[in-house]
Order: structure tokens, then C-alpha cells, then sequence
């Protein structure tokens, strides 16, 4: 295989994907690969995953600085300083 150049192939799921890393990620997922002993597919799929339910647990972020109101709109009644 071409470096920087990567194929995700799983057995159990029909789907496979190829990619084109840069050199600096390629050689890191190798390192990674090497050092944890999990293989280069894995450790993709679970960052992928990752950040599939970071992105999923945090839909009001969509939300952050689009509400307009008084500097001290987020505090409570009686708590203000």
C-alpha cells in the first residue's frame, strides 16, 4: 500500500471506505497502531464513533451565542452579584 494512503475494511459490516492520510497522521495511526496493539481500523472506527456521540450529546452547543438578551440573562432570580 501507497503511505499516507488507507483502507478500512470490516468483515462483519459491508462497508468499507478508503482514505487519503497526510503523512503525519498515517505515521501517527501506525505508531498507535503498533504501541496499543489495536489494530489501525479500530482505532479509527472508535475515534469515528467518538465523535459521533460527542457531536450527538451536545446539540444545544448549535445553540450557544445565537440568544440575545441582558448580560445577566442566565442567572437566577435573588442571585445576582
Amino acid at each position: 500500500m501507497r503511505q499516507g494512503t488507507f483502507c478500512l475494511t470490516n468483515r462483519s459490516v459491508s462497508n468499507t471506505i478508503t482514505i487519503r492520510l497526510p503523512v503525519e497522521l498515517e505515521r501517527w495511526l501506525a505508531e498507535e497502531s503498533r504501541v496499543t496493539g489495536i489494530p489501525k481500523g479500530r482505532i479509527v472506527r472508535e475515534q469515528l464513533e467518538r465523535l459521533r456521540l460527542q457531536k450527538a450529546r451536545q446539540p444545544f452547543l448549535d445553540l450557544a451565542g445565537s440568544v440575545e438578551g441582558t448580560p445577566h440573562l442566565s442567572h437566577k432570580r435573588g442571585f445576582m452579584p
